[in-house]
């Protein structure tokens, strides 16, 4: 695990998005952990977030696509603030749209907000999590009512390793399904190994009781 991605995950800690404790995901699974990138509270942590997600871009699918894609509400702050770090760090001007939960009836009208895009563009979709798919599958038919695309890939902050629909990676079942390479910038594995243990800023994130639920958790849902 390379130092990007340690600072990432302490990164998420410090910011009060990585959380341990009791929680529910949009699934319904009951999850001893939970990633909420809603929980984003300044320009400061946006900026940063947004280069993490711009060097995977780079990284992954270098100049392979050409709109970002925030699915709506999450993924809205995640395309702007990763376009403004293309074009800083990485001198790539990348236009970027999200969606409406309900289309719009007047002005403009539409469901898309920002770039349209149009037949033949790479989209690149920027997503919080992935647990089981539900917010790809709701929003790919959206992109593709709009114009002939190609859908390059997806890139989540932590890749939780667990089951989608029909008992395979939700990572993996999407690749396969719309044909696009999906990565994260760390797996829920990742940030067990550098959290287990681990004493930041006076406590331990991760001690050997929420261990034992994390794993009996994956044991039931996750695929490795």
């Amino acid at each position: 695990m390379n130092a990007t991605k340690q600072r990432f995950v302490e990164f998420m800690l410090e910011s009060g998005v990585l959380l341990f404790g009791d929680f529910t995901t949009k699934s319904g699974r009951q999850t001893p952990y939970f990633i909420n990138t809603g929980l984003y509270r300044t320009g400061r942590q946006l900026a940063e977030l947004g280069r993490y997600y711009a060097a995977t871009a780079n990284d992954c699918f270098g100049d392979g696509y050409d709109v970002l894609f925030g699915p709506a509400y999450k993924g809205i702050p995640l395309v702007a603030a990763t376009s403004i770090a293309l074009s800083e760090q990485h001198d790539r001007v990348v236009p970027y749209c999200f969606d409406r939960k309900e289309a719009k009836k007047h002005g403009e009208g539409g469901q898309l907000v920002g770039h349209t895009p149009r037949d033949g563009e790479r989209v690149l979709i920027l997503e919080d999590v992935t647990t089981a798919g539900t917010s790809i599958r709701n929003t790919v038919p959206l992109l593709r009512a709009t114009a002939d695309v190609t859908l390059t890939g997806l890139i989540i902050s932590v890749d939780r390793r667990e089951m989608g629909p029909n008992g395979r990676s939700a990572f993996d079942e999407l690749s396969e399904e719309y044909g696009m390479a999906c990565h994260a910038i760390v797996t829920i594995h990742e940030v067990i190994e550098h959290l287990h243990g681990r004493e930041i800023d006076g406590r331990v994130v991760i001690d050997d009781e929420m261990r034992g639920r994390i794993d009996a958790y994956l044991a039931e849902y996750g695929v490795d």
